[in-house]
């Protein structure tokens, strides 16, 4: 069997967790604040906040910039749907750009163009949440110079595109955002088993983040309220929070991981290479990279071209998982999920997005993924698109 993604864990990272495990603390202790400095360093970012999953950094990067009822947030509809609902936890309303037809990732030339609309029915986004689709930097520059001219904030979802680059900075850096989250789930690039991150910095977005992760509780003497009582004076909860904490098992597992992360980028930028040049007579578009990107390659995409097919997407798609070839699909639209589609979306809404994913499979890259594993999938997929 070959999956789509997987994890890759050393020795040195089984014996980290050890580690931990024989400690004091299995949670809120040392390694959690050693992670976030790790992230934060190796990112250029000044504050890193760790939290339980990806999908909780983009529920507390939201509640940081005050995203509430009325509120109108925007994202791409490529994308898991954890991208869309944390504006839905917030109360706020949610709504998609289409895509770049090229790179996947959230179109600037379409974002434009609904800011205009929107300024004009008074509904310009609060917030605006670019994707990194498959570990390649959205066009940041452009995106910024449209929030300050509109006026929204923006949360990177960078999950996919820890250890990537965008002219010549690492992401994560927050140059041209306000806050940037990063996942660790076992099939991104580096793993804690779970969790995820969010950078920024603001330091009042920082300290949001931190006290929302953890219940609202605060025992900083400068945060905490006047009160007559003497019972709560080593801490206090002042407002509503969450249990998004990351345990030290995890942050150990993602520190020890950090230290093979360029390795890991640099692996999966060599099996995409060794794809293009096996792909290059197939009927199918390969993935481009847009020039000052440099990316961490999570996924590596084909696109069928089905007019050029007798199989489907489907039949290819199950050719592949014949041969025990775990392909995937990313990703459905966002808004032609069944919850969505119960909010008034309709088949349509985004053009390119629906078009792309009409022809998208994404084929197997990890780091310990050999050539003769990619040249048994250019087998299946030469015969798939042959019959």
């Amino acid at each position: 069997m070959i999956p789509y993604g997987r994890q890759d864990i050393s020795q040195d990272d089984i014996n980290s967790v050890i580690e931990v495990l024989k400690s004091d603390f299995l949670t809120q202790g040392p390694q959690v604040p050693l992670f976030e400095k790790a992230i934060a360093n190796y990112c250029g970012a000044k504050y890193a906040v760790a939290v339980n999953s990806a999908t909780s950094a983009l529920h507390i990067a939201c509640l940081a910039l005050d995203i509430g009822p009325g509120d109108y947030v925007w994202t791409s509809p490529n994308t898991f749907v954890a991208t869309a609902n944390c504006a839905l936890y917030c109360g706020a309303s949610i709504d998609f750009v289409d895509i770049d037809p090229v790179t996947y990732n959230l179109s600037v030339n379409c974002l434009e163009e609904k800011l205009i609309q929107a300024k004009k029915q008074g509904q310009v986004p609060k917030v605006v949440i670019p994707v990194h689709f498959a570990g390649q930097s959205c066009d940041m520059v452009k995106i910024h110079e449209l929030s300050i001219q509109y006026g929204f904030k923006i949360i990177e979802d960078a999950s996919h595109a820890v250890g990537g680059r965008y002219c010549g900075k690492p992401i994560g850096n927050c140059r041209y955002s306000d806050i940037t989250v990063f996942s660790f789930h076992p099939v991104k690039i580096i793993t804690a088993g779970e969790g995820g991150m969010a950078l920024t910095n603001v330091p009042s977005l920082a300290n949001k983040m931190k006290l929302l992760r953890s219940h609202n509780i605060t025992s900083s003497a400068i945060e905490m309220h006047e009160t007559p009582s003497e019972e709560i004076w080593n801490y206090q909860q002042i407002g509503l929070g969450f249990n998004y904490r990351m345990s030290d098992i995890h942050a150990a597992l993602g520190l020890n991981q950090i230290e093979r992360l360029d390795e890991f980028v640099a692996k999966r930028n060599a099996i995409a290479q060794y794809y293009d040049q096996l792909l290059t007579e197939l009927p199918i578009t390969k993935p481009k990279q847009i020039e000052g990107s440099y990316s961490s390659f999570h996924l590596y995409v084909i696109r069928l071209k089905r007019n050029e097919l007798k199989n489907s997407q489907r039949q290819v798609f199950a050719a592949f998982q014949a041969q025990s070839i775990l392909v995937n699909l990313h990703y459905i639209p966002v808004y032609l999920q069944p919850h969505y589609q119960n909010m008034g979306f309709k088949r349509g809404y985004c053009p390119e997005a629906e078009a792309y994913f009409s022809e998208c499979i994404s084929i197997p890259i990890f780091p310990a993924l050999t050539n003769d594993q990619q040249d048994y999938i250019l087998t299946v997929l030469k015969k798939a698109t042959e019959e």
